[in-house]
């Protein structure tokens, strides 16, 4: 494991790049180019990110260099790092294994991760136990006993205990079996448990029906209503009709079950089918078990850590901690999205199952209509939990009153404006403003913002050229007035997403009750500079919101404000962030996607607007004039078969 002096970094740039890669060359020329996992930390030591690496030196030092090309989230991380760690291993199998291992761990904020995995349940029966039982259990062990799990919550798990107790009459007692008692309990009267307390049935009878409980878990469903069906014939044959009328009922109650499972395949795999779907810091990752080619069960779980990731990263975090903990794989995983390493991963997962594992991406047919249902499922599950979120009253009016108390804000923040800056190296750059009133989106105030003054890497001047156009107009009506704090938004009327071109002068004039920005001390100085400027700092209340570990700052307080994971108030200013994030994301795409395509047509000697406008409008896209024909695209008013040749040849 490498050691090595601390390094403070600034916002990230070329500059700073060089900087850093100046500083740890000589580490990073010593990193073997053997696979490992990397740790990179900040200046207080506290683990940001976990990676693994087919070669350590190269998958570092891409990091540092100063022409890398980084991702708005890895630009984030490397922006903070201050110095790495390193571990060696001997294949990309174990650095995949100790990757997963560091994360659980560590939980670093720049890895998606499992949310609360550690406290997972499971359902557990011990083989060992003279009489086993079914358990309840949050702790996995290789003890022998037969795991059947993780499940997303407690509630799932008794969900099921509650319908395999009504299914199988096994004992939920925990008290010493000696076969002697002198009566039964009253489950046994009602026939929910076959009485070894009292000798009514021996040692095999019993774990016969332990055993029927463990294949109904496997989805063997088909084999015990067979085992079933042959006792309740034997116990007819020898005129034993209570316990065949028993078994009868027991036979209907697993068949009604049965049915009710949807057939998924008409082949008879046992597969899990994995999509997800995902919103600023969590994802919803669903998950549907099939077995013998029904669907014999469902789940969610909630990966945290997930902004600014691509959704192909998140799913292989899933996999690799999901399976990680989970005590049974199938031979198939059919995947939403295809994973990185997909081999590699494929091999570990062949190791821990004991038998080959194969992950797939279905293009087409039967499987491709199961994954977009299973994905369907996420989308909506992410969107209940969002509106159930909004829909409680008390959670906004608890949320609001956390931010005002933690932020010291002089009034309840019932209208609250969230700022962010989207660009890739400086090109296409955008802004967005969204607006949260009462905790519920305000969709007809939402602001997109062409930013047109600042060439270059520069989010700093970007956010203040943003702010100066959104509070210029307040503050030159504040100076001529009290401001006003009611009233209908007049920017509802406009179309939400507008480029700020001409808003009504009234639409500016509400004053917020918090301004939020996305991002850290250095987006807060520059948003800071823009109201002193204007003269609002003693008007609106100011604050950024950092990714790293969800800091807010607040001017004239270096110490961050940190809410408590899980309350109200982080959840309230994580949406809107979110939201705001999103938002502008989306607006930078579309100004990339536009102006990719215009280059392609633009470079074309005898395009002009006019041509370019009837291609688009005939074909719809790039992608739709390359497929034509030359004589289709001849055909466009203001063409010829010269110039469409000309067009054919260059796209």
């Amino acid at each position: 494991m490498s050691g090595g002096g601390r390094l403070q970094t600034s916002c990230y740039n070329i500059a700073a790049m060089v900087t850093v890669a100046d500083a740890l060359g000589g580490r990073l020329r010593a990193t073997p180019t053997s696979p490992g996992v990397y740790i990179m930390k900040d200046g207080a030591g506290k683990v940001l990110y976990v990676g693994k690496a087919a070669s350590l030196r190269h998958r570092l030092r891409s990091y540092f260099a100063p022409s890398a090309s980084l991702e708005p989230r890895v630009r984030s991380m490397v922006s903070h790092v201050a110095d790495f760690e390193y571990l060696v291993t001997e294949t990309e199998g174990e650095a995949l294994i100790l990757e997963n291992t560091l994360i659980k761990r560590h939980r670093p904020p720049y890895n998606a991760r499992l949310k609360d995995d550690k406290t997972y349940p499971y359902i557990k029966i011990d083989l060992k136990e003279a009489f086993p039982q079914v358990y309840f259990t949050r702790r996995f062990q290789e003890d022998g006993a037969r795991y059947f799990g993780p499940f997303a919550s407690a509630s799932s798990v008794r969900m099921t205990m509650d319908l395999l107790k009504k299914l199988f009459p096994y004992r939920s007692c925990t008290k010493p079996i000696t076969g002697s008692d002198p009566r039964p309990c009253l489950e046994y009267y009602i026939h929910r448990c076959v009485g070894p307390c009292i000798g009514a049935v021996s040692r095999e009878e019993y774990r016969q029906v332990v055993q029927q409980v463990i294949q109904f878990l496997e989805g063997k469903t088909e084999q015990v209503l067979r085992d079933l069906r042959r006792e309740m014939q034997g116990a007819s044959e020898r005129l034993d009709y209570e316990r065949a009328a028993l078994l009868r009922d027991q036979v209907r109650a697993i068949e009604r079950v049965s049915e009710s499972q949807k057939v998924a395949s008409a082949r008879q795999d046992d597969q899990d089918v994995v999509a997800l779907a995902a919103s600023g810091a969590e994802a919803w990752v669903e998950v549907f078990f099939i077995r013998r080619g029904k669907l014999i069960g469902r789940d969610h779980f909630l990966m945290e850590g997930t902004q600014d990731q691509d959704p192909e990263q998140v799913l292989r975090h899933f996999i690799q901690q999901f399976y990680d903990a989970a005590p049974h794989v199938p031979r198939g995983i059919l995947l939403q999205y295809p994973v990185e390493d997909t081999e590699l991963i494929q091999g570990w997962l062949s190791q821990k199952g004991g038998h080959k594992v194969r992950l797939c991406v279905p293009r087409r047919g039967a499987r491709r209509r199961l994954v977009e249902m299973v994905a369907e499922n996420a989308a909506q599950g992410l969107q209940q939990r969002v509106i159930k979120w909004q829909s409680d009253a008390t959670n906004l009016q608890r949320a609001m009153e956390e931010l005002m108390e933690a932020l010291s804000l002089p009034r309840l923040p019932r209208r609250v404006e969230c700022y962010d800056i989207s660009n890739i190296q400086g090109t296409n750059p955008v802004g967005s403003l969204v607006v949260f009133e009462d905790g519920r989106p305000k969709n007809g105030s939402y602001r997109r913002f062409q930013i047109r003054q600042i060439e270059g890497v520069d989010d700093y001047a970007m956010m203040q050229e943003m702010l100066r156009r959104r509070f210029r107009r307040l503050a030159e009506q504040l100076r001529g007035s009290d401001g006003r704090r009611d009233g209908a938004d007049a920017a509802s009327t406009d179309e939400a997403g507008a480029h700020d071109s001409a808003p009504k002068e009234q639409s500016w004039g509400i004053v917020p009750d918090l301004v939020v920005i996305d991002g850290g001390k250095g987006h807060l100085s520059a948003a800071l500079q823009v109201f002193l400027e204007l003269g609002l700092v003693e008007t609106i209340p100011l604050a950024s919101l950092a990714k790293q570990r969800e800091e807010l700052f607040v001017p004239q307080n270096p110490d961050p404000v940190l809410l408590p994971r899980g309350s109200q108030g982080l959840f309230l200013v994580q949406r809107i962030r979110d939201e705001a994030h999103r938002f502008a994301i989306t607006y930078h795409r579309q100004r990339r996607s536009k102006g990719a395509v215009q280059s392609a047509l633009d470079s074309v000697p005898g395009i002009g607007p006019k041509r370019r406008r009837m291609l688009l409008r005939r074909f719809g896209s790039v992608v739709g004039i390359r497929g034509a024909s030359l004589q289709e695209v001849a055909a466009v008013p203001g063409m010829t078969m010269r110039l469409a040749q000309r067009l054919k040849e260059r796209l």
